[in-house]
């Protein structure tokens, strides 16, 4: 039977079970941010800047070595690493989990949070718990844990929110966000990394009226609830300041919404509409611009009011205009952004105009793949990419265009998607070293020269 064209296209967007690998673009205090520290998503900041004593321009002829590789299951999260210790999740299964449909893929198995000793990769503590998992792209979880203080925090693919003790492991507090609720987990599993606002823990959870959900940190008790979408989303949350206001920003397929993160207090509404519920990027701001790409040009450029809390639309879904990220969110530099388009191209976009200044798949592959994946980290003047085939490369982004630095293979792809081997999961960089990870080990590799 051949499918609709609606099915057709859904189908295009599994890539979005990632999600996860986008930048949020604003300073939001989660972590010990040392500089050399990588305590959450895209890093202390959530930006996506790495600051190393040295700044590696080239790689050895021989390619670059791991200091040490740990066991790991399977999982698109990225870890998390804080002074000697790497925090991960992962899924073990006896089911096939490296499935790139788009169904919702049943069966039992085990999520676990891991602790492991940086300086040799051995396991310090571990917790497990039972899930069963009802979603597509099924091979694990996909947030990044949260180590902040003394605490981390980490949310899997089915809702299962925990709070730990970060040095033993010992449980403070956890919460099943689908019963709580009483809602169901969104086709490609809870994908949005929660936040961190000074005493409280920010997350998408889904239900009437609390698709997003503000906890207190330390005993999980919920300060206070807004929402309700058609569908979850994975846009994880974000905050500016604008119109002298600290401002959440929330996007769900059904709009783009502003609260004051206190409260949950509305500040003001935009309507959006993400195809399949696919809206998986958080806004990325430039100057009194905010952007928000959704997948096929389900685009929306917002001014913000500079007096009071306000936005308005400056164009939407404007075709060859502005990009539709999907696995990995870009990042703003002054009025250009940079990152990869659903095409599998790696772009720069002036803002607010939305107009391409250049676009190349090489990061990636030497043809455009659709939802190709390269995940971005500025460092300086450079940039990391960490693409889909486990290479690594260094590269220079301008407005004016890309040039290629070097290029080495550091992890075999175990997954798979739209036919291809691929690995989806975000790196971090910290200790002068990239660490990253695949469905059967993750791994440090030293990069200083």
């Amino acid at each position: 039977m051949k499918p609709s064209n609606h099915t057709a296209y859904a189908l295009r967007t599994a890539w979005s079970v990632v999600a996860l690998a986008v930048f949020a673009f604003v300073t939001i205090g989660a972590g010990e941010g040392r500089g050399e520290d990588w305590p959450q998503w895209m890093g202390p900041n959530r930006d996506n800047q790495w600051k190393p004593a040295s700044i590696p321009t080239k790689f050895p002829e021989g390619g670059l070595q791991a200091k040490w590789a740990a066991p790991i299951g399977g999982g698109y999260a990225g870890p998390a690493v804080v002074g000697n210790r790497v925090y991960v999740t992962d899924l073990i299964t006896q089911a096939d989990a490296k499935v790139d449909n788009f169904g919702r893929k049943s069966f039992d198995g085990t999520e676990r949070v891991l602790c492991i000793d940086d300086s040799n990769g051995k396991l310090l503590w571990k917790h497990e718990y039972p899930v069963r998992y009802a979603i597509s792209y099924p091979a694990g979880p996909r947030c990044t844990p949260i180590v902040d203080g003394p605490r981390v925090y980490t949310l899997g693919a089915e809702g299962d929110l925990f709070c730990f003790e970060r040095e033993t492991g010992k449980i403070l507090w956890s919460k099943q966000l689908k019963e709580v609720y009483k809602t169901n987990s969104a086709l490609w599993g809870y994908a949005a990394h929660p936040l961190i606002d000074g005493e409280n823990l920010i997350t998408l959870a889904g239900g009437n009226g609390s698709q997003t959900v503000c906890l207190n940190k330390t005993t999980g008790e919920e300060v206070w609830r807004f929402g309700t979408a058609s569908e979850q989303g994975y846009s994880p949350p974000t905050i500016i300041e604008a119109a002298g206001v600290r401002q959440l920003i929330l996007v769900n397929p059904d709009a783009v919404n502003s609260v004051d993160p206190s409260n949950g207090k509305l500040y003001w509404t935009v309507p959006y509409q993400a195809d399949n519920g696919s809206i998986i990027m958080s806004p990325v701001r430039s100057g009194n611009y905010l952007y928000v790409g959704g997948y096929s040009n389900k685009s929306l450029m917002l001014e913000l009011d500079a007096k009071s809390p306000g936005a308005n639309p400056l164009w939407r879904n404007a075709a060859k205009k502005g990009m539709s990220p999907v696995n990995v969110q870009p990042m703003v530099i002054g009025d250009v952004m940079y990152g990869c388009d659903q095409s599998g191209e790696m772009m720069a976009v002036k803002l607010p105009s939305g107009d391409r200044l250049w676009e190349t798949s090489k990061p990636v592959s030497k043809r455009p793949q659709g939802s190709g994946t390269a995940f971005v980290v500025r460092s300086n003047e450079l940039f990391f990419l960490f693409n889909e085939s486990g290479e690594l490369v260094i590269a220079k982004m301008n407005p004016q265009g890309y040039e290629e630095l070097a290029r080495t293979k550091i992890i075999e792809p175990t997954n798979n998607a739209f036919g291809r081997e691929v690995v989806w999961c975000a790196p971090a960089f910290a200790n002068g070293s990239i660490y990253v990870r695949n469905d059967e080990k993750l791994i440090r590799v030293p990069l200083s020269q």
